[in-house]
């Protein structure tokens, strides 16, 4: 399945908020800065859809805030 996330770094808590079937907007309570915020989005969503953080790829957008996610139920 492919969603599109919009994420938010830095913010004060951790937040996935569904705005329609594949659009996703998530707070991270991390920086962009080297990585930090990908990583935590992929954890982020490991637990939310319940998949391991290895089902988990990032096919466009990784220094982007607007991301299109490949997540492997």
């Amino acid at each position: 399945m492919r969603i599109l996330v919009n994420v938010v770094p830095n913010s004060k808590k951790v937040e996935v908020i569904k705005i329609d079937e594949n659009n996703y907007r998530i707070k991270v309570d991390v920086p962009a800065s080297k990585n930090k915020a990908n990583k935590r989005l992929i954890e982020i969503l490991s637990k939310h859809f319940a998949v391991p953080k290895s089902s988990i790829l990032i096919l466009r957008g990784k220094k982007n805030r607007n991301k299109i996610i490949e997540i492997n139920l």
